[in-house]
């Protein structure tokens, strides 16, 4: 993940100290204030919303337009500073405002009343489950339209306009509905500073006929507006530390595990100060890749149960004191709820919570702050990686192909392997690319993402869209299942009109091999398409694009070749014909382990 929020050079302030940064930088929006007047024209409720979004480093907007967002959207687009960006349809444009928050922080999407919010609904659900600021801003009803019974367009029939109100109220932590102009001001701060704040969605609905209306609260520059700062308990911090570092101090062989939760509480860097400090042997759970260092000497992979990375597991499992740092544990993270940990031996820390075993429980207590003091309590300790260092064994290598033998996917992963840098992000789709994936070795500062928690096939083409727009100069590589590529492949259009420099391996196996390893069917086949050809077809001679189709090693390798040389500059399409059973071990294991999970029988009444 990338520790940056926007481009702030762009409105100038006085004080850098913006939004809610993802890895721990401390927050208060402040001194953005301009010696100009804002003209008249520019004093309206659209250009304070622009001004605000590029105040907490918003420079790129995902949108679909709809007769009710059309004049919202011309004063978004007359912010300099502000891109808006069309996609093709609005669950790519949550699904892309998802992946721009990942990396910068914060993400924003605009769409249209009912039929638009409801079709983006999904994408905001997930942000929700990953904990990301995404601002979800709906294009309403007309202010003269409440309250007359009236039925309108892009609604279900009723005289009701809450229904969507109603939906975003349970994956949202705040829905504002500006209806006058009187309180907008306010309801749109309180909604921007509470998705920073609380890391979550929230839902702003702004009728059609006020963006273009000027109004005395927004004739000046946006008056900054502070976040209050989160501060731990400092009697109970001090308790917590105490009893943890009692706790791991009379251990042999602590491990430290970090979780998805570390982003949500900044914590990523006070995670990496602690496993510095204690010397124990550490890895991430699944969801967490890519938010720890993996060149950290100390570093012994991932920990997934039964399909964790070579020697992880029997590390972490055989400790007699782990500490886990933000987990969240799930059916999927648990692997169908077969990990062998006790809760008497772990600690486990939340954003403002420490529980210690079966003993006390500490609240009010920031999980950046608390690591950050127990780093200094801690004794040194490194048998638990002493141990890992003693039982591993590098990694083999793929047995080599013949040449022009049908290729397998544990060598297309051996040489995406080769192709990460500080320079690269890796985005993986839902599927077998979550398994292959985490088993790449992550250079220092190269980006990593995925959505473990809500599992939305489809997921990762929107998101690779906002992620490579929020981070140009880093080359994203996609690696997508075809099930998933059919749900989402409109916005590769995107991609090509923002001339971004994108490789997608687009991996044909003919269905949803994730779902055939939990439980197989008919259903799990899907139509072939010549997914090269609707490349090119999308792409239909405008911008710059390369695809091409491999079967084979050779023709991979010169593939590879050709879109980090000759076409470097260009987006990237390359279609992976595999075997429909070659799949990763892992995914056989835990497929196995989910479908026992999901059919255990009811239990007797």
């Amino acid at each position: 993940m990338d520790a940056m929020l926007g481009s702030l050079d762009a409105c100038k302030p006085a004080c850098n100290d913006v939004g809610s940064l993802p890895n721990g930088t401390v927050s208060a929006i402040q001194g953005s204030h301009s010696s100009s007047l804002v003209t008249p024209c520019d004093a309206t409720l659209g250009r304070h919303l622009a001004r605000r979004l590029v105040e907490i480093g918003v420079t790129d907007v995902f949108s679909v337009p709809g007769d009710f967002n059309l004049t919202l959207l011309d004063h978004l687009i007359a912010e300099p500073n502000l891109n808006v960006i069309g996609c093709c349809n609005e669950l790519n444009a949550g699904y892309a405002a998802d992946g721009y928050a990942r990396s910068r922080g914060v993400g924003a999407c605009v769409v249209t009343f009912t039929v638009g919010g409801l079709s983006v609904l999904n994408a905001i659900a997930g942000a929700y489950s990953e904990n990301l600021p995404v601002i979800c801003i709906v294009g309403g009803p007309n202010t003269n339209d409440y309250g007359t019974n009236r039925i309108l367009h892009h609604t279900i029939g009723l005289p009701d306009f809450t229904q969507e109100l109603r939906c975003f109220q349970t994956v949202t932590c705040y829905q504002a509905v500006v209806n006058n102009l009187e309180d907008a001001h306010e309801m749109l701060d309180t909604a921007i500073s509470t998705a920073l704040k609380e890391s979550k969605p929230v839902y702003i609905s702004i009728s059609c006929n006020l963006p273009a209306i000027p109004h005395p609260t927004f004739s000046r520059e946006p008056v900054p507006f502070s976040l209050s700062p989160k501060l731990s308990n400092q009697m109970g911090l001090e308790a917590a530390v105490e009893a943890a570092a009692d706790f791991l101090n009379k251990a042999v062989k602590p491990v430290l595990v970090g979780g998805p939760k570390l982003r949500v509480a900044k914590a990523s860097d006070a995670f990496v100060e602690l496993a510095d400090a204690c010397g124990y042997a550490f890895g991430v759970m699944p969801s967490a890749k890519g938010l720890v260092p993996e060149n950290h000497p100390h570093f012994i992979g991932t920990f997934w149960g039964a399909v964790s990375t070579s020697f992880c597991a029997e590390i972490v499992e055989s400790a007699d004191a782990y500490l886990f740092a933000g987990p969240i544990f799930n059916d999927y993270s648990s692997v169908g709820y077969s990990l062998l940990l006790k809760k008497e031996k772990a600690i486990i820390v939340q954003p403002d919570r420490v529980v210690i075993g079966n003993g006390p429980a500490f609240g009010c207590v920031l999980m950046k702050d608390f690591l950050k003091a127990l780093a200094k309590r801690l004794k040194h300790n490194n048998t638990s990686y002493e141990n890992y260092y003693r039982i591993f064994v590098p990694d083999g290598k793929p047995i080599s192909s013949e040449p022009g033998a049908p290729l397998r996917v544990n060598i297309l992963f051996q040489h995406i392997q080769n192709m990460l840098s500080n320079e690269t992000a890796v985005i993986a789709e839902t599927g077998d690319s979550w398994f292959n994936c985490q088993k790449l070795k992550l250079p220092k500062g190269c980006g990593y993402e995925f959505q473990m928690q809500y599992g939305s096939i489809g997921w990762s083409v929107g998101a690779t869209l906002g992620y490579a727009q929020a981070v140009p100069e880093k080359r994203v590589i996609a690696c997508i299942g075809d099930g998933s590529f059919q749900v989402t492949a409109q916005d590769v259009s995107t991609m090509l009109r923002c001339g971004q420099k994108t490789i997608i391996f687009l991996i044909n196996n003919g269905g949803y091999t994730i779902e055939v390893e939990i439980h197989d069917g008919p259903y799990n086949v899907i139509k072939n398409w010549n997914y090269t050809g609707l490349v090119d077809a999308i792409h239909n001679g405008e911008g710059k694009c390369w695809t091409t189709k491999v079967t084979c090693e050779e023709e991979l390798v010169n593939a590879i070749e050709t879109a980090t040389g000759a076409k470097k500059d260009c987006f990237c399409f390359i279609e992976v014909i595999c075997h429909k059973d070659d799949t990763s071990k892992e995914l056989l294991e835990w497929g196995s382990r989910v479908c026992a999970a999901n059919s255990r029988p009811p239990n007797p009444q």
